[in-house]
């Protein structure tokens, strides 16, 4: 994906701590959203650039950790770090489970919290860069033909062509070239590399219409 400017959310209901954080991110050059309270970031829209948010695990309404557990569906790109002022061993155990990369109580040191913030938006880049190249893959995939799927399924299986024809009643020769224009749409340049993108596209082990009627 290309550079994009990665942006820092902070979710606390105490202006003193939203100023002073918005304060001390900007002076490192991020880009900085606060909001005062877990409802106001779900009415924002999502992110599509690096992205952390930095949460309190106390607030009004709806709280941290169960705005983590929306966000979690909603927004698994966006690293959460907790900041709390009453943290305790069960609640931070139970935001680290969650997924939460980092949980910090008040007070904390600059460079604890920096470190945090960083190592957060490194995680952030590369899950969006995870989402975007499946997304590229389904597109591809959604290119092939319902007879080019029915033989890629048999292929990433280890089926060789011969067999591949005796199980879609084709000739070799036809799943030769079913087997060729399946390889370009996909941008697989060998067998290994597209049977891992079977498997990042999740595919199943055989499609269910590998016995299908040809297309």
């Amino acid at each position: 994906m290309p550079e994009s400017q990665p942006v820092v959310l902070v979710v606390d209901d105490d202006i003193s701590v939203r100023e002073s954080l918005e304060l001390l991110l900007r002076n490192k050059s991020l880009d900085v959203e606060t909001f005062v309270s877990a409802q106001e970031l779900l009415n924002c829209p999502p992110k599509t650039v690096p992205s952390c948010l930095l949460l309190d695990i106390s607030l009004p309404g709806l709280n941290g950790l169960d705005l983590q557990k929306r966000l979690a569906v909603e927004r698994y790109e966006m690293p959460i770090i907790f900041i709390t002022g009453h943290g305790d061993i069960p609640k931070s155990v139970q935001a680290m489970k969650a997924g939460a990369v980092e949980f910090l109580t008040k007070p904390f040191s600059d460079e604890i919290l920096l470190n945090a913030v960083r190592n957060a938006l490194i995680r952030s880049r590369a899950l969006l860069e995870r989402s975007a190249e499946i997304r590229a893959l389904k597109a591809r995939y959604s290119c092939l033909t319902a007879r080019e799927r029915d033989v890629m399924a048999l292929v990433v299986i280890g089926l060789p062509n011969k067999q591949v024809g005796g199980e879609l009643g084709i000739s070799e020769i036809t799943v030769k070239a079913h087997r060729g224009s399946l390889m370009r749409k996909m941008k697989a340049e060998s067998l290994a590399e597209l049977v891992n993108i079977a498997a990042r596209l999740r595919l199943p082990r055989r499609a269910g219409s590998a016995m299908s009627s040809a297309r």
